[in-house]
């Protein structure tokens, strides 16, 4: 390689220095992620606290990674945990299983668990990878619970329910601004998804 191709070189380097930066300055600066992002798991409560999972298993039975093991108990009739007659008693999550592919949340009846934005982990034991029931729920805020190992930004935990919402039911237009599901803690009856037609918002869909 002779000077001359050396300068060449630089030249291209020199150039690139002055035009606009394309990259995002990660983990400092995160892209907006879309309303139906798969991220963190979690398991939803009614507007009066009760949690939303009636132990069903479904969710287990339907992921195809097996990263899911749920087993439901009696509730007490004095102080039950869900308003059926039986709740999620143990429920756990593998993340070193989990593929992402919301099945859990197409299958659950009961709209009990959802996804969030959130997909950075920093897991320093494998057993930090195995969320169980208790850090699963949402908090009394109905906002998911932060964990010292979860990178949470702003925005990051208010569409935990987007994916539930576009697909319920099966995604037909006819439904479209009508909204078909239960109340969350904190949230109270989410909106609609807009965007399958151009028609206006049904009615008793404010």
């Amino acid at each position: 390689m002779g000077f001359a191709d050396s300068l060449k070189g630089f030249k291209v380097t020199f150039e690139q220095m002055f035009k606009p930066r394309i990259t995002t300055q990660y983990p400092k600066e995160k892209k907006p992620k879309p309303e139906r992002f798969h991220g963190r798991h979690v398991l939803n409560r009614y507007e009066d606290g009760m949690e939303k999972c009636i132990g069903c298993e479904l969710c287990a039975g339907v992921c195809p990674a097996k990263c899911i093991h749920v087993r439901g108990a009696d509730n007490d009739p004095d102080n039950p945990v869900s308003p059926g007659e039986r709740y999620g008693f143990v429920y756990e999550i593998n993340y070193l299983r989990c593929i992402h592919c919301d099945m859990c949340v197409e299958a659950c009846p009961t709209e009990a668990i959802t996804e969030s934005k959130l997909f950075e982990f920093s897991f320093s034991h494998r057993d930090q990878a195995i969320y169980t029931k208790e850090e699963l729920v949402v908090a009394d805020d109905g906002k998911p619970q932060n964990l010292p190992w979860e990178d949470w930004r702003e925005g990051e935990d208010k569409d935990t329910s987007g994916w539930m919402r576009a697909t319920a039911p099966a995604g037909s237009a006819n439904f479209e601004g009508i909204p078909l599901w239960s109340g969350e803690l904190g949230y109270g009856v989410r909106q609609a998804e807009r965007g399958q037609s151009n028609a206006e918002p049904s009615e008793g869909a404010e």
